[in-house]
């Protein structure tokens, strides 16, 4: 951390090293100022690798944070396909290209190639429920 000009305490510098050795999450909490946003950065970039940030709120549910579907691209390509007199089939509209993937399944996918710094910001506006489902998706990195 001191090449990127970042002078962590000890107890944090051992959080650290011990969650990258381990291959586990790594929860910060703090009060707002206090540098856990710098930390993913720093991280990320020592790392060479991608910061996905999921930014919590009251209300977010499992499919803002996971994925959602490109309802716009999915009408256009039905109405391209019924111009040109072929139908859509339900596989077709369901692909991977239709997908926007939102933070948690990005986090998931390349956890495989290369595991990227996933920061979740202001977990405490999250719901309850919101909550649970996140904890299992970081007990085991997958979603059920």
């Amino acid at each position: 951390m001191r090449a990127k000009r970042y002078i962590a305490e000890r107890g944090l510098a051992t959080s650290l090293y011990l969650a990258l050795k381990l291959g586990r999450p790594l929860f910060l909490e703090g009060e707002a100022g206090v540098g856990k946003t710098e930390v993913a950065k720093i991280l990320a970039a020592l790392l060479d690798t991608d910061l996905i940030r999921l930014q919590c709120y009251e209300g977010l549910d499992v499919h803002h944070a996971v994925y959602e579907w490109n309802y716009t691209r999915q009408m256009m390509h039905i109405r391209l396909l019924e111009a040109s007199g072929e139908k859509a089939n339900e596989a077709e509209l369901f692909g991977p290209e239709f997908l926007l993937r939102r933070p948690l399944l990005q986090a998931i996918e390349q956890s495989k190639e290369k595991p990227p710094v996933l920061l979740i910001d202001e977990l405490d506006r999250s719901d309850e429920e919101f909550e649970a489902f996140l904890l299992e998706v970081l007990s085991d990195f997958q979603i059920t």
